[in-house]
C-alpha cells in the first residue's frame, strides 16, 4: 500500500518599493531551493501547519491567505507519495528571518525571475507562476 504524506506551506512574499519579493529557502539536507513547508501534525489543519512550519523554519509570524491554495503531488525517494498544499502569505518588508539551522542552509528574498530561476523543481516553478499572478492581481501591481 502506498503511504501518502501530507505537508503544507506557503509562498511567502513582501512588497518592497513596488516590487514583489519571494522568500526561498535552501535545504540543509538536499541543497535544493524551495519554499517553507512541512509535515501536517495530527492535531493541525493545513493552515495551522503552514503557519507553524514557516515559524519553525524562518522565525516569521505569518498570516495565511486561504484564497490561494494549490496542491503539489510527487513521489519521494523512500517510495512514499507526498501531497503538499501551498498558500500565500504576505509579510512586512522589514521582517527579520532567522533560519532553522538544522533544516535550512541558506535563504534569500528574490524577485519573480530570480526566484523562478533559483527554484530547483519544475512543480515549484509552476506554483510560483500561479502565486505571482494571484499576488499581482491582489496587490494591483502592474508588470
Amino acid at each position: 500500500m502506498m503511504v501518502t504524506e501530507h505537508a503544507s506551506g506557503a509562498v511567502v512574499y513582501n512588497v518592497w518599493k513596488g516590487e514583489i519579493c519571494y522568500l526561498l529557502l535552501q535545504s540543509a539536507t538536499d541543497d535544493f531551493w524551495g519554499l517553507p513547508k512541512g509535515h501536517v501534525e495530527a492535531y493541525e489543519n493545513l493552515i495551522q501547519t503552514a503557519i507553524r512550519e514557516i515559524k519553525e523554519e524562518t522565525s516569521l509570524d505569518t498570516r495565511i491567505d486561504p484564497d490561494f491554495k494549490q496542491q503539489i503531488d510527487y513521489d519521494m525517494k523512500n517510495g512514499h507519495h507526498k501531497t503538499v498544499t501551498f498558500f500565500v502569505s504576505k509579510v512586512a518588508p522589514d521582517v527579520k528571518v532567522t533560519r532553522q539551522v538544522e533544516e535550512i542552509n541558506s535563504f534569500g528574498w528574490f524577485n519573480f525571475q530570480e526566484a523562478y530561476d533559483k527554484l530547483t523543481y519544475d512543480n515549484l516553478k509552476k506554483l510560483l507562476q500561479d502565486a505571482d499572478t494571484y499576488i499581482r492581481n491582489k496587490e494591483e501591481i502592474g508588470e
